[in-house]
C-alpha cells in the first residue's frame, strides 16, 4: 500500500510540474480577473457577485482528483467558520472532460462534467458556490491554477494576497502543521502581512482542453493490447467465481447473438479501463457455440477487450447456468461482481445500468477514495 501511495504522489507531482510550465499563475498584487460562470445552483456568478466580501477566496477544485476530494470537507468547514467575518469562498472546476483519461477516473465515482458537479455538491453538502469553467477554461487561463486544489485569496480591493495550497497535509486523517489559507485570511482581516504569500501546490494537474490528445493516445495503446479467447468448462466457471485473487472481479456472461449483450459491452470495457489499475479484473464468458469461437474473438478484438476472455466449451448450457449461479434464470446478459474468496456483491440479469454499476464498484471496500471522509 505504501508503495502504491508513493507512486501516486510521484505521478501527481509530475502532473503539477507539467501544468506549471504551460500556464502562467496570477502573481501576488495583481487584480482578480473577472469571470461569468454557471453555478450548479442554476445561477450565473461574476466577480461582482461577491462585491461585499472583505476577503474572497477562489478555490480551483474538481470531482475526480483524490487530492481535491481530500480537501472538500476542509473547504466546507472554512466556508462555515469565516462566513460571519465577511469572507466569501467560491469553488471553480477548471477541468475540460475532453482532457480526462478513463484511468484518471479510477479514483472517483464521478467525472468532472457539469452534471457530475451537481451530484457531488449534493452528496457532500457543499455550502459554497461551485462553478463550471471546463467548457471554455477562460477563467482558469486567467488565474493559472497549477493543480486541484489551488486557492487564490484576495483582499477587499481584490488584489491577490495569497495563492497556493490550503494547508500542508493532504490526508485529512492527519494533522496539518501549517494552515496556510486560514493564516492568510486571518492576516488580511487583521491588516497584517502574510508571512508566506506563495506556496507550492500538490494535486492533480488541470485537465486543459489541449490534453485531449491523451485520450487518443490511450485509445491507440489499448488497441495494441493483445485480445485472447480461451475455452472454459463448467468446472472452470466455478473456479472463476471463487476468485482466488486479491482483485475485485467483474464477470459478464454474453453472446454475439444477444442484442443487449452487444449493446452494453462497450460500457463494461470502459469500466475495465477505468478501474483496472486499481485492482478490478474484467472476465467475459461467451455463451456462443464453441464452433463460433472465431466470431466471438473478432468481436472482442473490435471492442478492445484485453481483459480475461473465455468461451464456454460445453454443449450443455444448463450446466453453465448452474455453474454460474443456481438463481440465474439463464437469460443473457448476466453480470456479477465478485470480491476475493468468492463473495458475490452484485448479480444482475439483463442489461446493466453502467452508472449504477460504476458506483457499486467504486463503493466497494476494495476501491473508494484514497482518503475517506472524516467522521462528522
Amino acid at each position: 500500500m505504501k508503495k502504491y501511495i508513493t507512486s501516486i504522489i510521484f505521478a501527481l507531482t509530475l502532473c503539477s510540474a507539467f501544468a506549471q510550465d504551460q500556464h502562467k499563475t496570477l502573481a501576488i498584487g495583481e487584480s482578480a480577473p473577472d469571470f461569468s460562470l454557471p453555478g450548479i445552483d442554476g445561477k450565473t456568478y461574476t466577480l461582482a457577485s461577491f462585491k461585499n466580501a472583505k476577503v474572497l477566496a477562489v478555490v480551483f477544485m474538481c470531482n475526480h482528483c483524490p487530492t481535491s476530494q481530500a480537501y472538500e470537507d476542509r473547504v466546507i468547514k472554512m466556508t462555515s467558520d469565516y462566513a460571519s467575518k465577511g469572507v466569501s469562498i467560491v469553488a471553480i472546476n477548471p477541468n475540460n472532460p475532453a482532457g480526462l483519461r478513463l484511468d484518471e477516473l479510477g479514483y472517483s465515482d464521478l467525472g468532472d462534467s457539469f452534471e457530475d458537479m451537481k451530484v457531488r455538491a449534493k452528496n457532500m453538502k457543499f455550502n459554497f458556490p461551485y462553478l463550471y469553467d471546463g467548457e471554455k477554461e477562460v477563467t482558469a487561463n486567467k488565474y493559472g491554477p497549477v493543480a486541484t486544489p489551488h486557492i487564490f485569496i484576495f483582499d477587499k480591493d481584490r488584489k491577490l494576497r495569497y495563492n497556493g495550497r490550503i494547508d500542508d497535509m493532504e490526508n485529512p486523517a492527519k494533522t496539518a502543521h501549517s494552515l496556510d489559507a486560514r493564516n492568510a485570511i486571518d492576516a488580511i482581516l487583521t491588516g497584517k502581512e502574510i508571512a508566506e504569500p506563495v506556496t507550492k501546490t500538490f494535486g492533480c494537474s488541470i485537465k486543459w482542453a489541449e490534453k485531449s490528445d491523451w485520450l487518443e493516445k490511450a485509445q491507440i495503446n489499448w488497441a495494441k493490447e493483445p485480445v485472447k479467447l480461451d475455452t472454459l468448462s463448467a468446472g472452470g466457471i466455478k473456479e472463476v467465481l471463487k476468485n482466488r485473487t486479491d482483485k475485485l472481479r467483474l464477470v459478464n456472461l454474453w453472446a454475439t447473438w444477444c442484442g443487449p449483450c452487444v449493446a452494453e459491452f462497450d460500457d463494461l470495457v470502459t469500466l475495465n479501463h477505468t478501474y483496472r489499475d486499481r485492482g478490478l479484473e474484467f472476465v467475459s464468458i461467451s455463451a456462443d457455440d464453441p464452433a463460433n469461437k472465431n466470431k466471438a474473438l473478432k468481436f472482442l478484438q473490435r471492442k478492445q477487450a484485453s481483459g480475461v476472455n473465455y468461451i464456454y466449451s460445453g454443449d450443455d448450457k444448463y450446466k453453465m447456468i448452474e455453474a454460474v449461479d443456481p438463481k440465474w434464470d439463464g437469460a443473457l446478459p448476466y453480470t456479477l461482481l465478485v470480491e476475493p474468496d468468492g463473495k458475490i456483491v452484485y448479480a444482475h440479469q439483463g442489461a446493466i445500468d453502467a452508472e449504477e454499476l460504476r458506483k457499486i464498484i467504486f463503493d466497494d471496500p476494495m476501491m473508494g477514495r484514497i482518503y475517506k471522509e472524516p467522521v462528522k
